[in-house]
């Protein structure tokens, strides 16, 4: 990873974090992870490659007073979650381990959340940028991030996920036995347009029904404008103004 970073705020500036300029910089998803979540003052949050420290942070800066944890298998990117989240101001635990070799420290430990946004590409070129490429493709498989999760969790607590649309059956494979009270929100760029993401919301040892929301739409105009930011209102509600997406209200 490259060594010169530079400061992008997040939640309309409420918080700023250094990213690398030519490694893998954090964006609406992650925003998106940490809206999605569920957690309240005083409930313990585990992020599962937590990169930088977005999403993580993102959760600490809506919700104040929760006990954050994440874990990162890259060094520079591990020093940079930990650097983040002291210079905003929130109290965070960074480890630097991968989900086969989890640290002996979280292994003995359960957590009300866990999130996590794993790498979305399985094939194709890898990013010049190493830390980039980590980041961005599937070294470890998805049922390994889901069943590491599940693991963390204590009976009852909450798992949400982030991923692209075409492996939502592979989540819900994973899922199925373990974890119940299903939700799951399609995410889409533009109205009529196909689900780009989705966020999977899941109870470890539920047994709800499953539920399919109405997507998410993230912009209003029918294509990409030349300048300007065309987000929805509820989009920006997320994006800029910090709200909690309420999945389990809807």
């Amino acid at each position: 990873m490259a060594a010169e970073t530079r400061r992008d705020g997040f939640l309309g500036g409420r918080l700023q974090l250094a990213q690398p300029v030519a490694g893998y910089r954090a964006g609406a998803d992650a925003v998106m992870l940490a809206a999605a979540c569920p957690a309240v003052a005083g409930e313990s949050v585990l992020e599962l490659g937590c990169g930088a420290g977005a999403a993580l942070l993102c959760l600490g800066t809506r919700v104040p007073g929760l006990e954050l944890t994440g874990l990162e298998l890259q060094d520079d990117y591990a020093a940079l979650a930990r650097a983040n989240a002291t210079a905003n101001g929130l109290a965070a635990s960074i480890l630097t381990g991968d989900l086969g070799r989890m640290p002996a420290e979280l292994r003995a430990r359960s957590f009300d959340h866990v999130i996590a946004n794993p790498p979305y590409f399985q094939s194709g070129t890898i990013a010049p940028d190493a830390g980039r490429g980590t980041a961005r493709h599937e070294d470890a498989p998805l049922s390994l991030w889901i069943g590491t999760a599940l693991r963390r969790l204590r009976p009852g607590g909450w798992l949400a996920l982030i991923h692209r649309a075409e492996r939502l059956g592979a989540i819900l494979t994973v899922l199925d036995g373990q974890a119940g009270e299903i939700t799951i929100l399609p995410v889409s760029a533009r109205s009529g347009r196909a689900a780009g993401r989705v966020i999977v919301l899941a109870r470890k040892g539920a047994r709800a029904p499953l539920r399919l929301l109405y997507p998410f739409i993230m912009h209003e105009k029918p294509s990409h404008g030349a300048d300007g930011e065309d987000l929805t209102a509820a989009a920006h509600a997320v994006l800029r103004e910090a709200a909690a997406l309420n999945l389990r209200d809807r």
